[in-house]
Protein backbone atom coordinates (compact mmCIF):
# COMPACT_ATOMS: atom_id res chain seq x y z
CA UNK A 1 0.00 0.00 0.00
CA UNK A 2 1.49 2.89 -1.45
CA UNK A 3 0.82 7.02 -0.36
CA UNK A 4 1.69 9.14 -3.30
CA UNK A 5 2.53 12.73 -1.45
CA UNK A 6 3.39 15.43 -3.33
CA UNK A 7 4.53 19.20 -2.57
CA UNK A 8 3.55 22.38 -4.72
CA UNK A 9 4.83 25.15 -2.67
CA UNK A 10 8.65 25.50 -0.82
CA UNK A 11 8.23 28.94 0.63
CA UNK A 12 5.40 32.29 0.34
CA UNK A 13 6.04 33.50 -3.09
CA UNK A 14 6.54 30.38 -4.70
CA UNK A 15 5.93 29.17 -8.52
CA UNK A 16 1.58 30.17 -8.62
CA UNK A 17 1.04 27.42 -11.14
CA UNK A 18 2.78 24.57 -9.07
CA UNK A 19 -0.39 23.18 -7.65
CA UNK A 20 -2.09 22.96 -11.10
CA UNK A 21 1.03 21.45 -12.56
CA UNK A 22 1.05 18.71 -9.46
CA UNK A 23 -2.69 18.27 -9.71
CA UNK A 24 -2.84 17.20 -12.98
CA UNK A 25 0.71 16.07 -13.95
CA UNK A 26 0.19 12.87 -12.65
CA UNK A 27 -1.40 10.57 -9.81
CA UNK A 28 -1.78 12.02 -5.93
CA UNK A 29 -3.16 11.07 -3.05
CA UNK A 30 -2.17 14.09 -0.80
CA UNK A 31 -1.07 17.48 -1.88
CA UNK A 32 0.59 19.99 0.55
CA UNK A 33 1.77 23.35 0.57
CA UNK A 34 4.61 24.44 3.09
CA UNK A 35 3.93 28.81 2.96
CA UNK A 36 5.98 29.35 6.45
CA UNK A 37 9.49 30.12 7.23
CA UNK A 38 10.90 32.41 9.98
CA UNK A 39 10.90 35.67 8.14
CA UNK A 40 7.02 34.73 6.81
CA UNK A 41 5.64 34.70 10.11
CA UNK A 42 7.30 37.96 10.82
CA UNK A 43 5.20 39.36 7.36
CA UNK A 44 2.15 37.87 8.62
CA UNK A 45 2.46 39.53 12.07
CA UNK A 46 2.66 42.99 10.30
CA UNK A 47 -0.31 42.12 7.98
CA UNK A 48 -1.99 41.23 11.50
CA UNK A 49 -1.18 44.86 12.84
CA UNK A 50 -3.06 46.18 10.01
CA UNK A 51 -5.95 44.05 9.85
CA UNK A 52 -7.01 41.91 12.28
CA UNK A 53 -8.56 39.17 9.97
CA UNK A 54 -5.45 38.61 7.84
CA UNK A 55 -2.36 36.93 8.79
CA UNK A 56 -2.70 33.98 6.25
CA UNK A 57 -0.82 33.61 3.14
CA UNK A 58 -3.47 35.05 0.78
CA UNK A 59 -1.54 33.75 -2.48
CA UNK A 60 -2.87 30.02 -1.68
CA UNK A 61 -6.50 31.21 -1.83
CA UNK A 62 -6.03 32.72 -5.70
CA UNK A 63 -4.33 29.26 -6.34
CA UNK A 64 -7.60 27.31 -5.05
CA UNK A 65 -9.32 29.19 -7.35
CA UNK A 66 -8.40 27.80 -10.60
CA UNK A 67 -7.69 24.21 -8.69
CA UNK A 68 -9.81 23.75 -6.23
CA UNK A 69 -12.40 21.72 -8.37
CA UNK A 70 -9.77 19.64 -10.13
CA UNK A 71 -8.47 18.88 -6.76
CA UNK A 72 -12.25 17.43 -5.95
CA UNK A 73 -12.76 15.72 -9.44
CA UNK A 74 -9.49 13.63 -8.59
CA UNK A 75 -10.02 12.91 -4.77
CA UNK A 76 -6.85 14.96 -3.92
CA UNK A 77 -6.16 15.96 -0.13
CA UNK A 78 -4.53 19.34 0.38
CA UNK A 79 -2.61 19.67 3.60
CA UNK A 80 -1.35 23.31 4.00
CA UNK A 81 0.55 25.56 6.86
CA UNK A 82 -0.87 28.71 4.51
CA UNK A 83 -3.27 29.64 7.79
CA UNK A 84 -0.19 31.26 9.26
CA UNK A 85 -1.14 33.42 11.94
CA UNK A 86 -4.46 32.32 11.26
CA UNK A 87 -5.34 28.94 10.75
CA UNK A 88 -9.46 29.43 11.04
CA UNK A 89 -9.44 32.74 9.09
CA UNK A 90 -8.26 30.96 6.28
CA UNK A 91 -10.53 28.21 6.50
CA UNK A 92 -13.29 30.23 6.69
CA UNK A 93 -12.30 31.66 3.32
CA UNK A 94 -11.49 28.17 1.65
CA UNK A 95 -15.08 27.50 2.27
CA UNK A 96 -16.48 30.73 1.04
CA UNK A 97 -14.39 29.94 -1.79
CA UNK A 98 -15.93 26.17 -2.25
CA UNK A 99 -19.54 27.80 -1.77
CA UNK A 100 -19.62 30.31 -4.08
CA UNK A 101 -17.45 27.72 -7.03
CA UNK A 102 -20.10 24.97 -6.08
CA UNK A 103 -17.37 22.67 -4.62
CA UNK A 104 -18.47 20.14 -2.17
CA UNK A 105 -15.22 20.55 0.25
CA UNK A 106 -15.42 19.19 4.06
CA UNK A 107 -12.50 22.24 5.42
CA UNK A 108 -11.01 21.13 8.85
CA UNK A 109 -8.18 23.34 10.38
CA UNK A 110 -5.44 22.95 13.65
CA UNK A 111 -4.75 25.30 16.19
CA UNK A 112 -2.86 25.71 19.09
CA UNK A 113 0.60 27.06 18.48
CA UNK A 114 0.08 30.88 18.67
CA UNK A 115 1.39 31.34 22.07
CA UNK A 116 1.41 35.26 21.37
CA UNK A 117 -0.43 36.54 24.63
CA UNK A 118 2.38 34.20 26.81
CA UNK A 119 4.74 36.56 25.31
CA UNK A 120 4.63 40.17 25.49
CA UNK A 121 5.94 42.39 23.47
CA UNK A 122 6.44 39.64 20.63
CA UNK A 123 4.26 40.53 17.36
CA UNK A 124 4.21 36.60 16.82
CA UNK A 125 5.46 33.71 18.94
CA UNK A 126 4.06 30.47 17.59
CA UNK A 127 4.80 26.66 18.92
CA UNK A 128 6.01 24.13 16.06
CA UNK A 129 3.32 21.25 16.30
CA UNK A 130 3.82 17.96 14.80
CA UNK A 131 1.42 15.90 12.32
CA UNK A 132 -1.17 14.03 14.93
CA UNK A 133 -3.47 17.07 14.57
CA UNK A 134 -3.70 17.04 10.95
CA UNK A 135 -4.11 13.23 11.14
CA UNK A 136 -7.16 13.80 13.18
CA UNK A 137 -8.60 16.30 10.61
CA UNK A 138 -8.00 13.45 7.87
CA UNK A 139 -9.21 10.73 9.67
CA UNK A 140 -12.56 12.45 10.15
CA UNK A 141 -12.99 12.98 6.47
CA UNK A 142 -11.40 16.29 5.52
CA UNK A 143 -10.74 17.17 2.48
CA UNK A 144 -8.33 20.20 3.27
CA UNK A 145 -6.89 21.20 6.35
CA UNK A 146 -5.51 24.33 6.85
CA UNK A 147 -2.50 24.64 9.26
CA UNK A 148 -0.63 27.44 11.19
CA UNK A 149 2.82 27.09 12.43
CA UNK A 150 3.40 23.06 12.41
CA UNK A 151 6.57 21.84 11.44
CA UNK A 152 7.50 21.25 7.66
CA UNK A 153 7.78 17.95 7.82
CA UNK A 154 4.72 17.37 9.98
CA UNK A 155 2.39 18.14 6.35
CA UNK A 156 3.93 14.28 5.64
CA UNK A 157 4.05 13.37 9.06
CA UNK A 158 0.12 13.91 9.39
CA UNK A 159 -1.22 12.41 6.13
CA UNK A 160 0.85 9.49 6.80
CA UNK A 161 -0.38 8.86 10.69
CA UNK A 162 -3.24 9.22 9.40
CA UNK A 163 -3.65 6.33 5.85
CA UNK A 164 -1.22 3.94 7.56
CA UNK A 165 -2.74 4.02 11.09
CA UNK A 166 0.09 5.15 12.63
CA UNK A 167 0.33 5.96 16.60
CA UNK A 168 2.59 8.46 18.35
CA UNK A 169 4.98 4.69 19.66
CA UNK A 170 5.90 4.11 15.73
CA UNK A 171 8.95 6.05 16.22
CA UNK A 172 11.04 4.33 12.88
CA UNK A 173 7.88 5.06 10.91
CA UNK A 174 6.87 8.15 12.29
CA UNK A 175 10.36 9.04 11.63
CA UNK A 176 11.01 7.99 7.74
CA UNK A 177 7.30 10.36 7.46
CA UNK A 178 9.93 12.83 8.82
CA UNK A 179 12.45 12.75 6.21
CA UNK A 180 10.16 12.40 3.25
CA UNK A 181 8.69 15.42 4.21
CA UNK A 182 12.21 17.56 4.91
CA UNK A 183 13.23 16.47 1.14
CA UNK A 184 9.73 17.68 0.33
CA UNK A 185 9.32 20.33 1.97
CA UNK A 186 11.82 22.98 0.03
CA UNK A 187 10.09 21.96 -3.53
CA UNK A 188 12.32 22.30 -6.15
CA UNK A 189 15.23 21.77 -3.98
CA UNK A 190 14.78 17.96 -4.13
CA UNK A 191 14.53 18.18 -7.99
CA UNK A 192 17.44 20.22 -8.89
CA UNK A 193 16.90 23.85 -7.99
CA UNK A 194 20.14 25.34 -6.14
CA UNK A 195 21.95 22.35 -6.65
CA UNK A 196 25.78 22.29 -6.21
CA UNK A 197 26.02 20.21 -9.34
CA UNK A 198 23.08 21.59 -11.30
CA UNK A 199 25.28 21.24 -14.53
CA UNK A 200 23.69 17.68 -14.49
CA UNK A 201 20.42 18.08 -15.28
CA UNK A 202 17.80 20.52 -17.34
CA UNK A 203 17.12 22.89 -14.50
CA UNK A 204 15.58 25.87 -16.18
CA UNK A 205 12.16 24.49 -14.96
CA UNK A 206 12.67 21.68 -12.55
CA UNK A 207 9.29 20.32 -11.26
CA UNK A 208 8.38 19.81 -8.11
CA UNK A 209 8.59 16.72 -5.65
CA UNK A 210 6.92 14.36 -4.49
CA UNK A 211 7.31 10.41 -2.14
CA UNK A 212 5.83 7.41 -2.69
CA UNK A 213 5.62 6.50 0.95
CA UNK A 214 5.11 3.09 2.19
CA UNK A 215 3.68 1.84 5.72
CA UNK A 216 7.11 0.79 7.27
CA UNK A 217 8.22 4.62 6.55
CA UNK A 218 10.44 3.63 3.57
CA UNK A 219 9.76 6.05 0.68
CA UNK A 220 11.09 6.98 -2.90
CA UNK A 221 11.75 10.61 -3.80
CA UNK A 222 10.22 11.09 -7.24
CA UNK A 223 8.20 13.86 -9.81
CA UNK A 224 5.67 13.46 -12.12
CA UNK A 225 6.90 12.53 -15.59
CA UNK A 226 7.67 14.84 -17.84
CA UNK A 227 8.38 17.57 -15.75
CA UNK A 228 12.08 19.70 -15.26
CA UNK A 229 14.98 19.38 -13.53
CA UNK A 230 16.10 15.48 -11.68
CA UNK A 231 16.02 13.13 -8.77
CA UNK A 232 19.33 11.59 -7.66
CA UNK A 233 21.43 10.50 -4.55
CA UNK A 234 22.97 14.13 -5.16
CA UNK A 235 19.75 16.27 -4.93
CA UNK A 236 18.42 14.61 -1.93
CA UNK A 237 21.37 14.21 -0.20
CA UNK A 238 21.67 18.02 -0.57
CA UNK A 239 18.11 18.63 0.53
CA UNK A 240 18.45 15.92 3.96
CA UNK A 241 21.48 18.64 4.81
CA UNK A 242 19.47 21.51 4.44
CA UNK A 243 19.07 23.58 7.77
CA UNK A 244 19.75 20.67 10.11
CA UNK A 245 22.76 20.10 12.32
CA UNK A 246 23.49 16.68 13.93
CA UNK A 247 22.21 12.81 13.63
CA UNK A 248 19.75 13.59 16.21
CA UNK A 249 17.01 15.49 14.34
CA UNK A 250 14.52 16.72 16.62
CA UNK A 251 10.39 17.56 16.34
CA UNK A 252 7.31 17.35 18.11
CA UNK A 253 6.34 13.72 17.03
CA UNK A 254 9.76 12.10 17.11
CA UNK A 255 13.46 12.59 16.99
CA UNK A 256 14.50 11.17 13.48
CA UNK A 257 18.33 9.47 13.42
CA UNK A 258 19.63 11.59 10.30
CA UNK A 259 22.64 8.68 10.51
CA UNK A 260 20.63 5.86 9.83
CA UNK A 261 18.98 7.21 6.64
CA UNK A 262 19.98 5.12 3.75
CA UNK A 263 19.70 6.46 -0.13
CA UNK A 264 20.10 4.05 -3.09
CA UNK A 265 19.26 5.18 -6.93
CA UNK A 266 16.25 3.21 -7.59
CA UNK A 267 15.63 3.93 -11.35
CA UNK A 268 15.84 7.35 -13.26
CA UNK A 269 14.16 10.47 -10.88
CA UNK A 270 13.79 8.36 -8.42
CA UNK A 271 15.86 7.53 -5.06
CA UNK A 272 14.99 5.55 -2.18
CA UNK A 273 15.26 5.98 1.48
CA UNK A 274 15.11 3.74 3.90
CA UNK A 275 16.04 2.43 7.23
CA UNK A 276 15.56 5.50 9.17
CA UNK A 277 15.65 4.93 12.86
CA UNK A 278 13.14 6.97 15.27
CA UNK A 279 13.43 7.75 18.95
CA UNK A 280 11.03 9.77 21.23
CA UNK A 281 10.71 13.06 20.61
CA UNK A 282 12.12 15.62 23.15
CA UNK A 283 10.14 16.72 26.15
CA UNK A 284 9.59 20.26 25.21
CA UNK A 285 8.61 22.58 22.24
CA UNK A 286 10.31 24.95 20.26
CA UNK A 287 8.54 28.42 19.93
CA UNK A 288 9.59 31.07 16.94
CA UNK A 289 9.68 34.34 18.73
CA UNK A 290 9.21 37.37 16.09
CA UNK A 291 9.81 41.07 17.53
CA UNK A 292 10.10 44.73 15.79
CA UNK A 293 13.55 45.48 16.74
CA UNK A 294 13.97 48.96 15.46
CA UNK A 295 14.42 50.75 12.33
CA UNK A 296 17.17 50.09 9.59
CA UNK A 297 18.27 52.03 6.74
CA UNK A 298 20.97 51.17 3.73
CA UNK A 299 22.57 53.03 0.90
CA UNK A 300 25.46 51.93 -1.04
CA UNK A 301 27.87 54.07 -2.70
CA UNK A 302 29.62 53.58 -5.62
CA UNK A 303 33.47 54.24 -5.98
CA UNK A 304 35.19 54.42 -9.31
CA UNK A 305 38.56 54.09 -10.27
CA UNK A 306 41.46 55.23 -8.52
CA UNK A 307 42.19 55.51 -4.55
CA UNK A 308 39.20 53.24 -3.82
CA UNK A 309 40.47 52.84 0.20
CA UNK A 310 40.74 57.08 0.06
CA UNK A 311 37.80 57.76 -1.37
CA UNK A 312 35.85 55.33 1.34
CA UNK A 313 37.24 56.38 4.26
CA UNK A 314 36.75 60.17 3.11
CA UNK A 315 32.79 59.35 2.91
CA UNK A 316 33.08 57.43 6.25
CA UNK A 317 34.75 60.58 8.08
CA UNK A 318 31.95 63.42 6.48
CA UNK A 319 29.15 61.00 7.30
CA UNK A 320 30.84 60.23 10.80
CA UNK A 321 28.89 63.26 12.66
CA UNK A 322 25.46 62.43 11.29
CA UNK A 323 25.91 58.74 12.99
CA UNK A 324 26.75 59.55 16.29
CA UNK A 325 23.33 58.68 17.52
CA UNK A 326 22.87 55.58 15.90
CA UNK A 327 23.04 52.35 18.31
CA UNK A 328 24.50 50.13 15.16
CA UNK A 329 26.43 51.33 12.22
CA UNK A 330 28.28 49.25 9.90
CA UNK A 331 30.27 49.90 6.64
CA UNK A 332 31.26 47.07 4.30
CA UNK A 333 33.90 47.88 1.44
CA UNK A 334 33.61 45.34 -1.43
CA UNK A 335 36.16 45.59 -4.04
CA UNK A 336 34.37 44.46 -7.30
CA UNK A 337 36.56 46.89 -9.14
CA UNK A 338 39.66 45.78 -11.42
CA UNK A 339 42.53 47.47 -12.42
CA UNK A 340 42.56 49.14 -15.89
CA UNK A 341 39.31 47.96 -16.40
CA UNK A 342 37.26 48.02 -19.86
CA UNK A 343 33.86 49.02 -18.29
CA UNK A 344 33.01 51.52 -15.40
CA UNK A 345 30.76 48.96 -13.72
CA UNK A 346 33.71 47.30 -13.63
CA UNK A 347 35.69 49.73 -12.38
CA UNK A 348 34.01 50.25 -9.53
CA UNK A 349 33.70 48.99 -5.73
CA UNK A 350 30.84 49.52 -3.28
CA UNK A 351 30.61 50.73 0.21
CA UNK A 352 27.89 49.46 1.91
CA UNK A 353 26.74 51.41 4.42
CA UNK A 354 23.59 49.79 7.25
CA UNK A 355 22.33 51.68 9.97
CA UNK A 356 20.01 50.55 12.78
CA UNK A 357 18.35 52.18 15.91
CA UNK A 358 15.53 52.24 18.09
CA UNK A 359 14.58 55.36 16.33
CA UNK A 360 13.56 55.69 13.00
CA UNK A 361 14.01 59.21 12.96
CA UNK A 362 17.84 58.66 14.07
CA UNK A 363 18.53 56.22 11.00
CA UNK A 364 15.62 57.69 8.53
CA UNK A 365 15.75 61.56 7.34
CA UNK A 366 19.08 62.46 9.40
CA UNK A 367 21.22 59.67 7.72
CA UNK A 368 19.23 60.53 4.07
CA UNK A 369 19.67 64.17 4.50
CA UNK A 370 23.70 63.50 5.06
CA UNK A 371 24.35 61.56 2.54
CA UNK A 372 22.47 63.44 -0.30
CA UNK A 373 24.36 66.52 0.68
CA UNK A 374 27.28 64.77 -0.29
CA UNK A 375 26.46 64.69 -3.83
CA UNK A 376 29.03 67.82 -4.73
CA UNK A 377 31.01 68.01 -1.47
CA UNK A 378 32.70 64.16 -1.23
CA UNK A 379 34.99 62.44 -3.64
CA UNK A 380 35.00 62.42 -7.43
CA UNK A 381 33.05 60.41 -8.70
CA UNK A 382 29.87 60.48 -5.87
CA UNK A 383 26.74 58.72 -6.46
CA UNK A 384 25.05 55.64 -4.70
CA UNK A 385 22.80 53.16 -6.13
CA UNK A 386 19.49 53.94 -4.78
CA UNK A 387 18.74 57.22 -2.68
CA UNK A 388 18.41 56.42 1.21
CA UNK A 389 15.29 55.81 2.20
CA UNK A 390 13.05 57.20 5.48
CA UNK A 391 14.15 53.91 7.44
CA UNK A 392 12.64 50.46 7.29
CA UNK A 393 11.19 48.08 10.41
CA UNK A 394 13.20 45.53 10.64
CA UNK A 395 12.61 42.08 12.74
CA UNK A 396 14.54 39.64 15.09
CA UNK A 397 13.71 35.97 15.71
CA UNK A 398 14.46 34.18 19.20
CA UNK A 399 13.57 30.42 19.85
CA UNK A 400 12.38 29.29 23.69
CA UNK A 401 11.10 25.76 24.18
CA UNK A 402 7.93 24.99 26.36
CA UNK A 403 6.50 21.52 27.55
CA UNK A 404 3.90 19.76 25.09
CA UNK A 405 1.46 20.43 27.60
CA UNK A 406 2.04 24.10 27.58
CA UNK A 407 0.27 24.09 23.92
CA UNK A 408 -3.92 23.33 23.55
CA UNK A 409 -3.06 21.33 19.63
CA UNK A 410 -6.74 21.27 18.71
CA UNK A 411 -7.89 19.59 15.34
CA UNK A 412 -10.96 21.67 14.60
CA UNK A 413 -12.68 19.89 11.79
CA UNK A 414 -15.56 20.67 8.93
CA UNK A 415 -18.48 20.44 11.38
CA UNK A 416 -17.47 22.35 14.15
CA UNK A 417 -16.13 19.50 16.49
CA UNK A 418 -13.00 20.33 18.41
CA UNK A 419 -10.50 17.31 18.95
CA UNK A 420 -8.00 17.20 21.27
CA UNK A 421 -4.91 16.42 20.32
CA UNK A 422 -2.57 14.81 23.29
CA UNK A 423 1.32 15.21 23.96
CA UNK A 424 3.62 12.46 23.05
CA UNK A 425 3.22 10.39 26.38
CA UNK A 426 7.06 9.15 25.90
CA UNK A 427 9.96 12.00 25.37
CA UNK A 428 13.53 11.87 25.42
CA UNK A 429 16.03 14.32 26.12
CA UNK A 430 17.50 15.27 23.13
CA UNK A 431 21.42 14.38 23.69
CA UNK A 432 24.06 14.88 20.74
CA UNK A 433 25.69 11.33 19.83
CA UNK A 434 28.95 10.34 20.46
CA UNK A 435 30.79 11.32 16.38
CA UNK A 436 30.90 8.12 14.85
CA UNK A 437 35.01 6.63 14.19
CA UNK A 438 36.51 8.23 10.69
CA UNK A 439 37.26 6.37 7.80
CA UNK A 440 40.49 5.42 6.73
CA UNK A 441 42.42 8.39 5.40
CA UNK A 442 43.99 7.94 1.86
CA UNK A 443 47.29 6.92 1.17
CA UNK A 444 49.28 10.04 0.53
CA UNK A 445 50.02 11.33 -2.99
CA UNK A 446 50.56 14.29 -4.94
CA UNK A 447 47.77 17.12 -4.50
CA UNK A 448 47.04 19.95 -6.86
CA UNK A 449 45.48 23.43 -4.87
CA UNK A 450 41.93 23.85 -6.58
CA UNK A 451 38.25 24.68 -5.43
CA UNK A 452 36.96 22.15 -2.86
CA UNK A 453 33.69 22.75 -4.72
CA UNK A 454 35.53 20.33 -7.62
CA UNK A 455 35.09 17.11 -5.43
CA UNK A 456 31.90 18.05 -3.25
CA UNK A 457 28.59 19.52 -3.03
CA UNK A 458 27.05 21.86 -0.05
CA UNK A 459 24.01 23.68 0.92
CA UNK A 460 23.48 26.40 3.61
CA UNK A 461 20.66 27.78 5.35
CA UNK A 462 19.28 29.54 8.42
CA UNK A 463 17.97 28.33 11.47
CA UNK A 464 17.78 31.93 13.73
CA UNK A 465 21.09 33.49 14.21
CA UNK A 466 22.90 30.00 12.92
CA UNK A 467 24.36 28.95 10.04
CA UNK A 468 24.28 25.52 8.83
CA UNK A 469 26.62 24.29 5.77
CA UNK A 470 26.16 20.41 4.36
CA UNK A 471 28.71 19.28 2.65
CA UNK A 472 28.69 15.56 1.11
CA UNK A 473 31.47 13.89 -1.01
CA UNK A 474 30.26 12.10 -4.35
CA UNK A 475 32.49 8.75 -4.24
CA UNK A 476 33.78 6.70 -1.41
CA UNK A 477 37.56 8.36 -1.85
CA UNK A 478 36.52 11.61 -1.72
CA UNK A 479 34.96 10.90 1.45
CA UNK A 480 38.04 9.52 2.82
CA UNK A 481 39.58 12.64 2.63
CA UNK A 482 37.03 15.04 3.07
CA UNK A 483 36.21 13.93 6.75
CA UNK A 484 40.09 14.37 7.90
CA UNK A 485 40.45 17.45 5.97
CA UNK A 486 37.81 19.81 6.64
CA UNK A 487 37.98 20.22 10.19
CA UNK A 488 35.77 22.69 12.37
CA UNK A 489 39.38 24.81 12.50
CA UNK A 490 39.52 24.38 8.97
CA UNK A 491 36.28 25.64 8.40
CA UNK A 492 37.11 28.71 10.50
CA UNK A 493 40.55 29.19 8.19
CA UNK A 494 38.57 28.89 4.89
CA UNK A 495 35.46 31.33 5.84
CA UNK A 496 37.21 34.23 7.83
CA UNK A 497 33.54 35.61 9.63
CA UNK A 498 33.55 32.41 11.18
CA UNK A 499 36.56 32.63 13.27
CA UNK A 500 35.48 34.61 16.39
CA UNK A 501 32.28 32.14 16.21
CA UNK A 502 31.82 28.49 17.85
CA UNK A 503 31.85 26.32 14.90
CA UNK A 504 30.34 22.42 15.50
CA UNK A 505 30.84 19.59 13.41
CA UNK A 506 28.88 16.83 12.88
CA UNK A 507 29.14 13.77 10.86
CA UNK A 508 26.66 11.43 9.02
CA UNK A 509 28.87 8.88 6.91
CA UNK A 510 26.51 6.70 5.78
CA UNK A 511 25.57 10.16 3.38
CA UNK A 512 29.16 11.06 3.27
CA UNK A 513 28.53 14.27 4.85
CA UNK A 514 29.64 16.61 7.25
CA UNK A 515 27.06 19.72 8.26
CA UNK A 516 28.55 22.60 9.94
CA UNK A 517 26.45 24.86 12.43
CA UNK A 518 27.84 28.16 12.69
CA UNK A 519 26.33 30.34 15.93
CA UNK A 520 25.47 33.94 15.09
CA UNK A 521 26.90 34.26 11.61
CA UNK A 522 23.45 35.79 11.18
CA UNK A 523 22.77 38.10 14.47
CA UNK A 524 19.45 37.76 15.07
CA UNK A 525 17.96 36.44 12.62
CA UNK A 526 17.29 36.86 8.93
CA UNK A 527 15.02 39.91 8.89
CA UNK A 528 16.97 41.40 11.10
CA UNK A 529 19.85 41.78 7.51
CA UNK A 530 22.98 41.20 9.65
CA UNK A 531 24.85 40.58 6.23
CA UNK A 532 25.30 40.94 2.95
CA UNK A 533 23.69 37.00 2.66
CA UNK A 534 21.08 36.90 5.39
CA UNK A 535 19.62 33.63 5.31
CA UNK A 536 23.27 32.53 4.57
CA UNK A 537 22.11 30.28 1.37
CA UNK A 538 24.99 31.31 -0.45
CA UNK A 539 27.59 30.32 2.39
CA UNK A 540 27.96 27.12 1.18
CA UNK A 541 28.56 28.16 -2.21
CA UNK A 542 31.17 30.20 -0.95
CA UNK A 543 32.81 27.18 0.61
CA UNK A 544 32.76 25.18 -2.14
CA UNK A 545 34.84 28.27 -3.94
CA UNK A 546 38.07 28.27 -1.40
CA UNK A 547 40.88 26.57 -2.37
CA UNK A 548 42.51 23.41 -0.42
CA UNK A 549 45.33 21.66 -1.53
CA UNK A 550 43.37 18.38 -3.18
CA UNK A 551 44.47 14.68 -4.03
CA UNK A 552 45.03 14.66 -7.54
CA UNK A 553 43.67 11.09 -7.46
CA UNK A 554 40.52 12.67 -6.77
CA UNK A 555 40.20 15.30 -9.68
Amino acid sequence: MTLRIGNASGFYGDRFDALREMLTGGELDVLTGDYLAELTMLILGRDRLKDPAAGYARTFLRQLEDCLGIAHERGVKIVTNAGGLNPAGLADAVRHLADRLGIPVRVAHVEGDDLTSHHPGSLAAHAYLGGFGIAACLREGADLVVTGRVTDAALVTGPAAAHFGWTPQDHDRLAGAVVAGHVLECGAQATGGNYAFFRDGDVRRPGFPLAELHEDGSCVITKHPGTGGFVDVGTVTAQLLYETAGARYAGPDVTTRLDTVRLGQDGPDRVRIDGVRGEAPPPTLKVGLNKLGGFRNEVVFVLTGLDIEAKAALVREQLEPALGKAADVRWELVRTDRPDAPSEETASALLRLVVRDPDQETVGRALSGAAVELALASYPGFHVLAPPGKGSPYGVFEDVYVPHGAVDHVAVLHDGRRIPVPPPHDTLVLDRLPDPPLPAPLPTGPTRHAPLGLVAGARSGDKGGNANVGVWARTDDAWRWLAHELTAERFQQLIPESRELHVTRHLLPQLRALNFVVEGILGAGVAAQHRFDPQAKALGEWLRSRHLDIPEALL
